[in-house]
C-alpha cells in the first residue's frame, strides 16, 4: 500500500507541475489576456463585476517637480485618501502629504480619480498609494532618475487598434529590461487608442496591456504626447476627453498656459520637462495655435533648454512623412495634416539646434540624421528625425513621398530604448522580438561654443509670473509667506543662474501684505541680473528681484525688459 501511494505521488507531482506551468504560459499569452479583458468589459457593461480597480494608478510627468496620478474604479470609492511622500536626494527634508483626490463619474461603471504629487524639487525618490474603506493599492515608488544626469526612457507610439500585437511588443520590452526592472520614464508619442470616445478602446488598447507588463505605469512616469486619435477637439461640456486631461482641465497650470475648464472640455496641451541630461519639449500636432507657437519659441530660447546637453522635441505628426495610404493622402487631404510642423516648427528646430525630433503617426520606423551646411558655420545644424509609430497598429507599407533623407527604414513593429548618460545619448531601436534594427549614439564634451547660453554670460532683465499658490500648496498656514519668499529666491536662482539673490523690500511687502497665512495666488516679478561692484565678492553677478504691480495676469508672458 505504501509503495502504491509513493507511485501515485511520483505520477501526480509532475502532472501538477505541468498543469501549473501550462497555467503560467496561458496567463502570459496575449490572446488569453485579451479574452480576460473582453470578459471583464462585458461584466462591467452588465453591472455584474464587483467593485475593483479598472485602472490602477498611472503616474504622468507633470513638469519637473510634479506628477499627475489618475486611477479608475468600477464603483465610487467614497472618500479615498491619496498619500504621497518624497525622500530628499540632495539633503532636502522629506515630505509627507495626504490629499483628497479629484473625482469624476464617467458612467455607472467608470469612476475616475486624480491627484497631484508635488512640488518635489530635489527629491531622490517619490512614493504614493491610494486607500479607502473597500479598496487600496500597494505603495508605489518613482526613483526620479530622470531629474539627474542619467535616464533610461522607453519610447513607443501608435499602438491603437492592435492590442494583441501591442502585448507582443510589450513582452519583448519586458524581456529587454529584465525581470523586475522598469525604465526611468515612458515617452508615448501618441495614438494610444483608435477612438477617443470609446471607453473600451482605452481599456483594451492602452491601460490593460501596459498594466499587465508588470507595473510600468505605476513606477515609470508617462510623458504622453497627444495623437490625432487620442482627444476630442470639440470645445463643449461633456465631450470625450476622459483620459487626456493629465495636462489640462482639472487643475490651473501656469506652466502649460491653460485655465481651469469644465470636466471633459478640451484644451491644447504642450509642456516641457527634464529627461536626464536632456530637455524635452512636447507639442500638440493636432491644434496649431498662436499660443503654442509662442510657447515653443519661449521654451527653445529658455536657459534650461539651451543649457541642456541634449535638446529633444516630441510631436505626434512627423515633419517629413513618406509612408501612408495613397487614397487618404492624395484625395482626402491628409498630406496637409502636418504641414505647419514642417513649414513653421522645423525652422525653429534648426534655428535653436534641436538634436532629436521624435514622432509617431506613420506606422513603421524611420530615422535620419541631417547635417545642414550654411555659409556661416555658426548657423549650421544637425538634427536627427525619428519616426517610432510601430507599437501595435496596422503597418504603413505604401510610399507616398520620398524626401531622400532617411538612413534607416523598417516596416515592422518595434520599440526604442533611449539612454541619456551625461554627455552621451544612445538611441537603440528593437523589433518586437527584441533584435536590434537601428543604433545611434551622440557624444559631446560640451555644447558648441556660442551655442550654450550661459546665465553668467550676460547682464539681462526679464519679467516673469510666478504661480505661488501651486508652489506653496500643502504648506502649513504659519509657514506660507516665508515659504513663498524661498520659492521666489529659488526661482531667481534657477532662471538667472546666480547664487546671490536680493529680494526688494516692495516685493517682500507684497508677499506679506495679507499676513503669514495668505500669500498671493500669482505674483509678477522683475529679475535683473547685474554685475557685482564689490571686486572681492565671490559672485561676479547677482540677481535683484523686484515687484511688478499688474491689474490682470491674463495674457502675460515672460518678456525681456530694457533698462
Amino acid at each position: 500500500m505504501l509503495l502504491l501511494r509513493r507511485r501515485r505521488v511520483l505520477v501526480l507531482a509532475p502532472a501538477l507541475a505541468l498543469a501549473l506551468l501550462g497555467l503560467y504560459v496561458l496567463a502570459g499569452n496575449p490572446y488569453v489576456q485579451m479574452v480576460r479583458v473582453v470578459v471583464r468589459a462585458w461584466l462591467d457593461r452588465m453591472h455584474l463585476y464587483p467593485c475593483v480597480f479598472l485602472k490602477r494608478p498611472v503616474a504622468y510627468v507633470h513638469g519637473d517637480d510634479h506628477y499627475y496620478v489618475a486611477w479608475e474604479t468600477t464603483c465610487s470609492m467614497g472618500a479615498p485618501v491619496f498619500e504621497w511622500w518624497a525622500d530628499g536626494g540632495d539633503g532636502s527634508p522629506s515630505v509627507h502629504r495626504y490629499v483628497r483626490p479629484q473625482y469624476r463619474e464617467i458612467d455607472r461603471a467608470h469612476h475616475r480619480y486624480s491627484a497631484i504629487i508635488g512640488p518635489v524639487h530635489g527629491a531622490g525618490r517619490v512614493g504614493y498609494s491610494v486607500s479607502s474603506r473597500g479598496l487600496s493599492t500597494p505603495q508605489y515608488a518613482i526613483p526620479r532618475r530622470t531629474q539627474g544626469n542619467q535616464a533610461r526612457v522607453l519610447v513607443i507610439s501608435d499602438n491603437q487598434n492592435g492590442p494583441v500585437v501591442f502585448r507582443r511588443v510589450l513582452a519583448g520590452i519586458q524581456r529587454h529590461y529584465g525581470p523586475g526592472a522598469v525604465p526611468d520614464a515612458i515617452l508615448h508619442v501618441g495614438d494610444a487608442v483608435q477612438t477617443a470616445r470609446s471607453l473600451d478602446d482605452w481599456q483594451r488598447q492602452m491601460f490593460s496591456p501596459l498594466e499587465d507588463v508588470g507595473g510600468y505605469l505605476q513606477q515609470a512616469p508617462l510623458a504622453f504626447v497627444p495623437g490625432n486619435h487620442d482627444h476630442d477637439r470639440r470645445r463643449v461640456p461633456g465631450n470625450a476627453n476622459m483620459y487626456t486631461d493629465m495636462y489640462h482641465g482639472l487643475y490651473r497650470t501656469e506652466d502649460l498656459g491653460t485655465e481651469p475648464v469644465a470636466n471633459g472640455s478640451y484644451h491644447r496641451f504642450y509642456y516641457s520637462t527634464r529627461l536626464g541630461s536632456a530637455r524635452l519639449i512636447v507639442l500638440d500636432a493636432e491644434c496649431p495655435s498662436d499660443e503654442q507657437s509662442a510657447f515653443l519659441e519661449r521654451e527653445l530660447r529658455s536657459d534650461a533648454f539651451q543649457a541642456a546637453q541634449f535638446r529633444i522635441v516630441a510631436v505626434h505628426i512627423p515633419p517629413y512623412i513618406e509612408f501612408w495610404d495613397p487614397y487618404t493622402w492624395n484625395d482626402k487631404g491628409e498630406r496637409h495634416w502636418g504641414e505647419h510642423i514642417r513649414l513653421e516648427y522645423d525652422r525653429l528646430f534648426r534655428e535653436h539646434r534641436v538634436d532629436l525630433v521624435i514622432s509617431g503617426h506613420q506606422h513603421n520606423y524611420q530615422r535620419s540624421t541631417i547635417s545642414r551646411r550654411a555659409e556661416d558655420p555658426a548657423s549650421a545644424d544637425t538634427i536627427t528625425y525619428a519616426i517610432v509609430g510601430g507599437a501595435g497598429g496596422d503597418l504603413d507599407r505604401r510610399r507616398v513621398e520620398n524626401w531622400h533623407m532617411y538612413n534607416v527604414t523598417y516596416l515592422g513593429h518595434h520599440f526604442v530604448d533611449l539612454e541619456l548618460s551625461g554627455s552621451r545619448l544612445a538611441w537603440t531601436a528593437y523589433d518586437a522580438a527584441g533584435s536590434v534594427i537601428d543604433r545611434l549614439a551622440i557624444a559631446r564634451a560640451q555644447r558648441p561654443a556660442g551655442n550654450k547660453r550661459s546665465a553668467l554670460a550676460e547682464v539681462v532683465t526679464r519679467e516673469y509670473t510666478i504661480h505661488l499658490h501651486k508652489r506653496v500648496f500643502g504648506e502649513s498656514f504659519k509657514k506660507r509667506a516665508p515659504r513663498a519668499i524661498r520659492v521666489i529666491r529659488k526661482f531667481a536662482q534657477d532662471n538667472m543662474g546666480t547664487k546671490d539673490v536680493r529680494i526688494d523690500a516692495q516685493l517682500n511687502k507684497a508677499v506679506w501684505a495679507r499676513g503669514i497665512k495668505t500669500v498671493p495666488t500669482r505674483i509678477r516679478v522683475r529679475l535683473a541680473r547685474r554685475r557685482n561692484d564689490d571686486e572681492s565678492a565671490a559672485e561676479k553677478l547677482y540677481t535683484h528681484v523686484s515687484y511688478v504691480p499688474v491689474a490682470s495676469f491674463k495674457g502675460l508672458q515672460t518678456q525681456l525688459v530694457d533698462e
